[in-house]
């Protein structure tokens, strides 16, 4: 049954149409996969997916009024069977999201192992909460990843 439960959720997320899943959707069916179920979904041409959609999201969830005057480039850093990286540039009141590293000096950096780097945007995991159990290291100035989740509309499921 697990094995079902597993290979359906997937499915889900690898179906043609991920993109047009909304975000309380898309953190539903991340908030509903096992620490086993998230390791498989992210491997491969699915992880690639998953995390394209995770960051591209942010621009469309980001919340101008509670970043105020933050002026940051995070850099997040996702390990596993590669190294993938994504960079988050917040400055007066807009935030843009590239993927790849760029010559810019990052405020903050984040390192995460694949599936960590999803519980923040399912709100199955907060930046704090993941520092703390080990889960998320951080590097340069930590202020900004501690109040980040503020500055983004993460949908509560």
């Amino acid at each position: 049954m697990a094995g079902n439960s597993s290979s359906n959720l997937t499915d889900e997320l690898a179906g043609p149409d991920f993109a047009a899943v909304s975000p309380e959707e898309f953190a539903r069916i991340v908030k509903g996969l096992s620490a086993e179920q998230l390791g498989e979904v992210m491997h491969g041409e699915l992880r690639s997916r998953v995390l394209g959609e995770a960051f591209g999201r942010m621009k469309q969830q980001f919340r101008p009024e509670a970043a105020g005057q933050l002026k940051a480039l995070i850099r997040w850093k996702m390990t596993g069977d590669s190294e993938v990286v994504f960079e988050t540039s917040i400055s007066e009141g807009r935030s843009a999201v590239s993927e790849g590293r760029s010559e810019a000096e990052p405020r903050t950096t984040l390192v995460m192992a694949n599936a960590a780097c999803l519980k923040p945007v399912s709100g199955k995991g907060g930046p704090v909460t993941m520092f703390m159990m080990r889960r998320l290291k951080v590097a340069g100035d930590v202020s900004p990843a501690s109040g980040l989740t503020r500055c983004f509309d993460i949908p509560k499921t």
